[in-house]
C-alpha cells in the first residue's frame, strides 16, 4: 500500500459481487485500441495486477497465449473465474497475491497491466519489478478514465434529450458521509486525499520509455436502474457493504428512496468517461 500502510484484507470485502452490474464499463474498443496499439498477435502472456472480477483481463485474453489475473482479494478472483467461464476464457488463470509479492515466480510476460489499481501499490518498487518481469520490448500498461489536468474524471453529462434524469451522485455521496463519517473510509482505516498521479515519471523513473497515450472515446449513453447503482454504490472500497454494519439495511433503504426521488421510475440514464491506455516499452537491448 501506497504511504507506507500495510494491506487491509477488508479493503473490498463484500464488494466483488457488485462490480460487474455496479461499474460503468471502459470505453466500447478499448481492448482492440490497445492490441493494436502495442502489435499483439495472440502471442506472449499478460499479466493484470489488481484485476479484480477480470474486466481488463477477460477483455484482453483473446490477444495472448495466457492472460494471469493476480489481486490479494479471494472474492474479486473467485468473481473473475466465475466470469471466465460464463465467456468461455479458458487461458485465464487466477492467482491471490498483492502487487508488492511480485514476481511470484508468475514467470516473464509480453504485456503487464494495471487497471485503476496502480495507486493502490507501493509504486517504485512496483515499477522496478515489473520492468525485470517483461519480456525486452514488452510493455507496462496503465488503464484508467480519462482525467483532466487536476486529476479529476473528466465530466460528460447525458443530452437534454436522454429517456431519464442523471443519477443522483452528490446525494448519494452526501448519504454515504450521514452513515459514515466526513472522511472517505477504506476498510479498517481511511482513504487517503485523492488519488496519486505521477504514473509517467514513476513509471520513466524505473527505465521504462517510449511513453504513448491513447484515448478511446466514451460510449453512447447508458440506461441505469437503480439496482445498477446501488450495485455501484456497494462495488467502492468506500462504501463497501460491511463498513455499515447493522446499519446497513437502513442505509440501503434510504439509498433507494433517495433514487426513487430522483427519477420515479428508477431509471436513470449517463455517459460512461472516455478511456486513456498509457504504454511504456521495456528497452530492448538485443536490437
Amino acid at each position: 500500500m501506497p504511504d507506507g500502510r500495510q494491506w487491509d484484507s477488508t479493503l473490498f470485502r463484500g464488494s466483488a459481487a457488485f462490480y460487474e452490474r455496479g461499474r460503468l464499463p471502459y470505453a466500447p474498443g478499448f481492448a482492440e485500441t490497445l492490441a493494436g496499439a502495442l502489435g499483439l498477435d495472440g502471442r506472449g502472456r499478460l499479466l493484470d495486477v489488481g484485476c479484480g472480477p477480470g474486466t481488463v483481463l477477460l477483455a484482453m485474453a483473446g490477444f495472448f497465449t495466457e492472460a494471469v489475473g493476480i489481486d490479494p482479494d479471494e472474492d474479486m478472483l473467485a468473481e473473475g473465474e466465475r466470469q471466465a467461464v460464463r465467456r468461455g476464457v479458458s487461458n485465464a488463470r487466477w492467482k491471490r497475491a498483492r502487487a508488492e509479492d511480485l514476481p511470484a515466480g508468475l514467470g516473464e510476460f509480453r504485456v503487464v497491466v494495471f487497471a485503476n489499481s496502480f495507486h493502490w501499490t507501493d509504486r517504485d518498487r512496483v515499477a522496478a519489478t515489473v520492468l525485470e518481469m517483461l519480456e525486452p520490448g514488452g510493455s507496462f500498461v496503465h488503464i484508467g478514465d480519462l482525467k483532466d489536468p487536476s486529476g479529476a474524471s473528466v465530466p460528460l453529462s447525458a443530452p437534454d434529450s436522454a429517456p431519464y434524469p442523471p443519477p443522483p451522485y452528490a446525494g448519494i455521496r452526501a448519504l454515504v458521509r450521514r452513515y459514515l463519517g466526513p472522511v472517505r473510509r477504506a476498510g479498517r482505516g481511511t482513504l487517503p486525499n485523492g488519488t496519486p498521479g505521477g504514473e509517467s515519471l514513476v513509471v520513466s523513473n524505473a527505465g521504462f520509455t517510449a511513453f504513448a497515450t491513447h484515448v478511446v472515446p466514451a460510449g453512447p449513453v447508458v440506461e441505469r436502474s437503480a439496482d445498477d447503482l446501488v450495485a455501484w454504490v456497494f462495488s467502492l472500497s468506500s462504501s463497501a457493504p460491511h463498513l455499515f454494519g447493522d446499519a446497513l439495511p437502513d442505509f440501503e433503504q434510504d439509498l433507494r428512496a433517495l433514487l426513487r426521488t430522483a427519477s420515479p421510475g428508477d431509471r436513470f440514464a449517463e455517459c460512461p468517461p472516455a478511456t486513456e491506455i498509457k504504454t511504456w516499452r521495456k528497452p530492448d537491448d538485443r536490437r
